[in-house]
C-alpha cells in the first residue's frame, strides 16, 4: 500500500507521479487539477474537501504543493515523500510562466512545508531527487524490479 506525495518546486517535474502511477497501476491526484483558475482564498475550505474525498483511498500518488491549504492533509496519510530538488534556473526553464514563484520556492514555500512535516510528521521517509536522471533512474529500477512500488522506492539509491 503505497501513499506517496511528491514534491517540488514549479518546473521540478511532478510528472513522476503520472508516471509512477501508471507503473504501479494507483490512482495519482494531481492538486493542480482539483483547485479551479477562478478560485481565491475563499474556495480553501471546498479545495481541502476534495483533496481529503481524493485522498480517502488506501493506496495513490499525489502531486503538487498548495502548502499552506492541504500539507496538513497529505502527509499524515503518506507513506513516503519525494522531494524534487531541481536546481531554480532549471525549474524555471520548465516553467517560465511561474518565473517568480518558482525563483522564490526555495527561500518561502520549502520552509514552510518543510517545517510542518518536521513538526507533524517527522517519521514519514523522503526520498530526495535532485535532476530528471534521478527520477528516470527511480522508474527504470521500478520497471526492472516489477516487485511493486514501495519496494522498488526503498532500494533506490540516489
Amino acid at each position: 500500500m503505497a501513499r506517496i506525495v511528491i514534491l517540488g518546486c514549479t518546473g521540478s517535474g511532478k510528472t513522476l507521479a503520472r508516471q509512477l502511477g501508471q507503473q504501479a497501476g494507483a490512482p495519482v491526484i494531481c492538486l493542480d487539477s482539483i483547485w479551479r483558475p477562478h478560485w481565491t482564498e475563499k474556495a480553501v475550505p471546498a479545495f481541502r474537501s476534495l483533496v481529503k474525498k481524493a485522498q480517502a483511498g488506501d493506496e495513490w500518488i499525489s502531486d503538487g504543493n498548495f502548502a499552506v491549504s492541504s500539507v496538513d492533509i497529505r502527509l499524515p496519510l503518506a507513506s513516503l515523500v519525494i522531494w524534487l530538488e531541481r536546481p531554480r534556473l532549471s525549474c524555471a526553464w520548465s516553467a517560465n510562466s511561474q518565473l517568480a514563484f518558482t525563483w522564490n520556492f526555495d527561500q518561502v514555500n520549502r520552509p514552510r512545508m518543510e517545517a510542518t512535516r518536521l513538526t507533524f510528521w517527522p517519521h514519514v521517509p523522503i526520498l530526495r531527487l535532485s535532476s530528471r536522471r534521478d527520477c528516470w533512474l527511480s522508474i527504470l529500477l521500478r520497471q526492472r524490479r516489477r516487485v511493486g512500488l514501495w519496494c522498488a522506492i526503498l532500494r533506490l539509491r540516489i
